[in-house]
């Protein structure tokens, strides 16, 4: 079916948890990738993919990194280049030799890079700044659903904080408050109550806690289920799929606390059936293109679908879009993909999709996130990581987000979220096991972790062993 966005019949490109992946054979213009990659950003997901990006022959760069980047055989940190100057990273890109541009975070995308960087002849994975508003405003992405025919929660947006409240007491609780813009992760509240809701529309709407990310709000009904993560790349009208993942967002243990930007993951996430896979492609992933399309705002570069698996009728239902790589979604992603990432988005930024199918390894990836103490609320930075990366075992890898080099070559800790421990193996238990063994290798007195990632992947696999359903 030419033309028509996402219509490919030959079925998925990526195995799904049940089955055995198919190999590669793409045209030989695109086997080669770029010559010499350039990844905008600095945490864990920006390590991956450079990491991911290393291939003989080509010239990987990264701005600005962080201490694990910078480690990094193979890749190349670019100091002082700002991202938020277009023109500068243009003309950088241009000096370089850059012939692809890989852009991490979802801020540069939502300001319009992707757009500044194509007017001046470079090829750039990621979405233009009109498709990015499906992350950028999580009000355009509802209406969008509403538009087309996506299953999403159902919803209202509000920029009058008085009549937000009305509609607080009106559906009552549990119900979700949602930031319309960007707000570093920490946007939605699920409000178990009509108070914790109506608290919420006080702290987006009138103390401006996210500034103007939180001047509308899209007040939504909470939806009973699982949470599983779904990954396509598009190139405007087809796509071909990566695979599936489960994040663990709360901070505590079997998922409690507050939210975080994600305490670890690992991927496939087993609840991603094959028959499960096709609807979210068939109900979500093809009409989100189509639609994007005929909006006038073709979608290229990587969706990341947060799905929500209906508790009643196990449908798939679109919980939100990110336009980038999920972090700690992507470290997973990467560790299992065996294509070569370069061609994979090159082919993206050409409009040859159609010509891709990828080769994963057949293992599961499960990712420990270590964070500062104090994380999601404050905590302190400066303290020194002795070993940042142990001895990697068999099949293990640290991923480093907020670090940063001391004058001395030690490593220091920057941010909330530090390093990402990511093990591969034939069983969720066995990476799971193999993560944590890396885990107490590092040395850091000032972190902490979730001792429980992949807690419900590892009690499937022993419901499976024992005969029985989980």
């Amino acid at each position: 079916m030419p033309g028509v966005p996402g219509a490919r019949r030959a079925g998925p490109a990526r195995p799904s948890a049940a089955s055995k992946p198919r190999r590669l054979r793409p045209r030989a213009a695109a086997a080669a990738g770029p010559g010499t990659a350039l990844v905008l950003g600095s945490g864990g997901r920006e390590h991956a993919l450079a990491w991911a990006l290393r291939a003989p022959g080509r010239t990987v760069l990264c701005a600005p990194g962080n201490a694990g980047v910078e480690q990094e055989a193979g890749v190349e940190c670019v100091a002082g280049l700002d991202v938020a100057d277009h023109a500068a990273v243009a003309a950088f890109c241009d000096a370089r030799g850059v012939d692809l541009v890989v852009v991490g975070p979802e801020a540069p995308l939502v300001a319009g890079i992707a757009d500044d960087l194509a007017a001046a002849g470079l090829n750039v994975f990621g979405p233009s700044k009109a498709a990015a508003r499906l992350e950028g405003s999580k009000a355009f992405m509802k209406d969008l659903c509403r538009k087309y025919g996506i299953p999403t929660a159902a919803s209202a947006t509000f920029t009058d904080a008085a009549a937000a409240r009305a509609h607080v007491r009106q559906m009552g609780a549990p119900i979700v408050v949602k930031a319309d813009g960007l707000a570093a992760g920490k946007g939605v509240v699920v409000a178990a109550t009509e108070a914790e809701a109506l608290a919420a529309v006080e702290e987006m709407m009138v103390a401006k806690a996210f500034g103007a990310a939180g001047g509308e709000v899209v007040i939504e009904e909470f939806m009973e289920g699982e949470e599983a993560s779904y990954f396509v790349v598009a190139d405007g009208e087809d796509f071909v799929a990566l695979a599936s993942a489960q994040d663990h967002k709360a901070v505590g243990e079997g998922d409690v606390g507050p939210n975080t930007g994600g305490m670890g993951a690992y991927s496939p996430a087993p609840v991603v059936t094959e028959e499960l896979e096709r609807a979210i492609q068939d109900d979500i992933i093809r009409p989100l293109l189509r639609g994007m399309a005929l909006e006038g705002a073709p979608y290229r570069g990587v969706i990341f679908a947060g799905i929500m698996i209906d508790a009643a009728s196990g449908r798939p239902r679109l919980l939100e879009i990110n336009v980038r790589f999920g972090d700690p979604e992507c470290q997973c992603l990467m560790t299992r993909l065996e294509s070569d990432l370069g061609a994979l988005l090159a082919a993206a930024c050409s409009g040859t999709l159609r010509e891709v199918e990828l080769a994963w390894r057949d293992e599961v990836a499960l990712l420990v996130v270590l964070a500062a103490k104090g994380y999601p609320g404050p905590y302190g930075t400066g303290s020194l990581i002795s070993p940042a990366d142990p001895p990697a075992g068999k099949g293990t890898k640290v991923f480093h987000a907020g670090t940063v080099l001391d004058e001395a070559g030690g490593v220091r800790a920057t941010g909330g979220r530090v390093l990402g421990v990511t093990a591969t193996a034939p069983t969720v238990a066995e990476a799971q096991r193999l993560a944590y063994r890396a885990v107490d290798a590092v040395g850091w007195e000032d972190g902490f972790c979730r001792r429980d990632i992949g807690w419900r992947a590892v009690a499937r696999e022993e419901a499976a062993r024992q005969g029985g359903k989980a």
